[in-house]
Order: structure tokens, then C-alpha cells, then sequence
């Protein structure tokens, strides 16, 4: 099977992105280039295809909220973030040619970094991005048992900041933020929560694309039998952004 990743350059306006930190103003697009370099690198997938940056969309690099894909298929969605809507036309023009596309409409919205798929289920936080209506549609598409509502610890931007998927049987978990109970029957890696940050990470097989800075976490996936591929984070981290955020990938 052949496995693609749909990323997208940086424009020197990431400068400008949303943050809820304010550290966006400091990020150095240079570096955030090289490390965006490196991790499209970490990604070994068979086909990438890079759509270009639009310097009007700052956060334009994160394109997992713009899509969740699914087999054959990719919802187009509604960003939460009004000043993000724009990005998803040349997001649904680059899969058209590869997938199905559905296009979700108002008044839902949804972030695909609230979205995990994981042992047959969708988990989707109601979140500042993703509302009741996102979720319904969801629902409407996949089915009501399918499809799990989770509520989000306060000052969480998205669900994957502190949970994603290793495989369809096993999760990274930030300790202290959602409760295991959640997910039946799936393997928990437990992150520790002073390493929250790297519990959000990009695994293909065996082959895990985690944050070079965070040691533990990178120690507890080698030990439970995983090939961690650690990759700086640094810049995209003053922008709210982690790796799952950098692409769409699938196959």
C-alpha cells in the first residue's frame, strides 16, 4: 500500500500565527523551515505533496485541522479560528485528486487535531474550535456509535495535545488530563505530565516521529518496543502547533 503525507510550506508570516502564548512574534522562520525539513524527512512516506504557503494564512503549516481522512475519504472542514477558513480550498484541491472529498458546512466546526481515530472510533472534543454541530456531522457520516464525544481539560487547544494514536491499539496519554476510562480496550503509554507537550506524535508501524526535547517520553517508547525518530519542535510550539498538526497523512 502506498502511504502519502500532504504538508505545507511556511510562510514568513508564521511570524503572525495564532498563539495563545504570544510567543509567535518570536518564531525565526528560518529555523522553522529546517525543522519543518527535518520533519517532513522523519515522516518516510512513499509520495509527499507540498502545497505551497499563502503569506495571508500564517498558520497555514498546520494542515491536519483542515481535513480528517478516513479510507477513501476526506471531510473538508470549518476551522474553529475564523481567520483559518481560507486554508482549506488549496487543502481540498491537492486530495481531490486522491480522495473523496466532503466538504463540512456551517454552522459546524471542527479542527482535525480534535479528532483520533483509534480501534475502530472516532474520539472528537468539543472544544474553542470544534462545536456540537462538527461533531453531529461527524456522527452523521460515521455513525452515533461510532463516534465518541470527549470534553477537554481547561486551557487545551485540542485533543491530540495530549493524546494520539501509536497504532489502532495503542495511545500516548499525558498523565493528570483525560482519564484512561476513555478508551476501552487500548494499550496507554502513559506520558508524564511534565512532558504533556509530547504525548502529540506521528507513528507509522513501528516508526514513531516524537519531540527531540522531551527524553522520558522518548526512553517509554523505545522501552515499549517502538523505533522513536525525535525531531525538533521549538518553533512550531510558539505557534500552539506539535507534529500531527504538519500533515495529513495516510495509506
Amino acid at each position: 500500500m502506498v502511504t502519502r503525507a500532504l504538508v505545507r510550506k511556511i510562510p514568513d508570516s508564521f511570524t503572525r500565527a495564532l498563539s495563545a502564548v504570544g510567543a509567535a512574534s518570536s518564531i525565526d522562520p528560518v529555523l522553522a523551515r529546517e525543522q519543518h525539513a527535518l520533519y517532513r524527512a522523519a515522516l518516510r512516506v512513499d509520495h509527499e505533496i507540498v502545497v505551497e504557503a499563502d503569506e495571508e494564512c500564517p498558520d497555514c503549516v498546520f494542515v491536519e485541522d483542515t481535513a480528517v481522512i478516513v479510507g477513501s475519504k476526506a471531510i473538508i472542514t470549518r476551522p474553529g479560528a475564523v481567520t483559518r477558513r481560507r486554508e482549506t480550498p488549496p487543502i481540498a484541491d491537492a486530495l481531490a485528486p486522491y480522495l473523496d472529498l466532503v466538504q463540512m458546512q456551517e454552522p459546524a466546526t471542527l479542527d482535525g487535531g480534535d479528532v483520533m481515530y483509534v480501534n475502530g472510533k472516532f474520539y472528537v472534543a468539543r472544544s474553542a474550535r470544534t462545536n456540537a454541530e462538527g461533531i453531529e456531522m461527524l456522527r452523521h457520516w460515521f455513525g452515533r456509535d461510532v463516534v465518541i464525544p470527549v470534553g477537554l481539560p481547561s486551557g487545551t487547544l485540542h485533543l491530540k495535545c495530549v493524546v494520539s494514536p501509536i497504532d489502532q491499539q495503542t495511545i500516548l496519554l499525558a498523565d493528570e488530563n483525560l482519564s484512561p476510562h476513555l478508551f476501552p480496550g487500548v494499550e496507554i503509554l502513559r506520558v508524564p505530565r511534565e512532558e504533556t507537550y509530547a504525548a502529540n506524535a506521528v507513528a507509522r508501524s513501528s516508526h514513531v516521529v516524537c519531540a527531540a526535547e522531551y527524553p522520558r517520553t522518548i526512553d517509554l517508547l523505545d522501552a515499549a518496543g517502538h523505533h522513536p525518530h525525535p525531531v525538533p519542535t521549538t518553533e512550531v510550539r510558539k505557534a500552539d502547533g506539535s507534529l500531527t498538526c504538519q500533515s495529513l497523512v495516510w495509506g
